[in-house]
């Protein structure tokens, strides 16, 4: 486990950049040349041979370095220190409201929004925002329109431990969902959303995609639309 000491000067070392190569140079390439069977080798080849993108802050790597942990320091022991001193109970008790309420509400619009970009763009079709009552009535977030039926698209956000569990989501709204068949004509699909690392979110039931297409083109064969959209 880190101490607390390390956490502060992880925080502080790349928040004022003195992990990129103006001051350190470019470790990953560095070491990947130098490929080091031990750490007496990486350390070796590193003051020997690697240079910093910016100003040599000494006489050679050794003195730069201790440069650069000095600059560190000043930042932590002025800078920061001020900036915590500044913090009342109050900035606390913003910031976690902010992130607890609002930014995890935007992150899930977000999510929301991405997952139905990509859904119209595979399917090719006009998806729209599903009224309010909709929402409420049916459980679904969008609608595609097929003449004067409708297909139901309900997103859901889940992460990969709640994926085993996705089918639970079908049994809880399968009433909603079956009012919104009987009353608009489509089904209703529920499109699971993940996220992955790098933070790219994609269509995780990606085969949902195609069953949509089908129920699109059964209502479509029922209006006697062809392949075409209804308005």
């Amino acid at each position: 486990m880190r101490s607390s000491k390390e956490w502060v000067l992880n925080i502080a070392f790349n928040r004022w950049q003195f992990n990129r190569p103006r001051y350190v140079g470019r470790l990953s390439e560095s070491i990947r040349a130098c490929a080091p069977r031990t750490l007496e080798d990486w350390e070796r080849y590193y003051f020997e041979n690697v240079r910093p993108e910016g100003p040599l802050l000494g006489h050679d790597m050794r003195e730069h370095l201790a440069e650069v942990a000095r600059r560190l320091y000043v930042k932590i022991s002025e800078q920061l220190r001020a900036e915590i001193d500044q913090i009342t109970e109050k900035d606390c008790l913003d910031y976690v409201h902010d992130v607890v309420i609002r930014r995890t509400f935007e992150g899930y619009v977000t999510e929301k929004k991405t997952i139905y970009e990509q859904l119209q763009e595979r399917l090719g079709v006009e998806i729209l925002p599903a009224p309010d009552e909709w929402d409420r009535r049916y459980n679904v977030d969008f609608y595609i329109p097929v003449g004067n039926k409708a297909v139901g698209i309900q997103v859901k956000p889940i992460t990969y431990q709640q994926a085993p569990e996705a089918h639970r989501w079908h049994e809880w709204m399968e009433r909603s969902h079956a009012r919104f068949q009987q009353e608009q004509g489509g089904k209703v699909f529920v499109v699971f959303s993940i996220t992955e690392k790098g933070g790219r979110k994609r269509i995780w039931n990606e085969e949902v995609v195609e069953t949509i297409r089908e129920e699109l083109g059964r209502l479509r064969a029922e209006a006697g639309e062809g392949s075409g959209q209804g308005a």
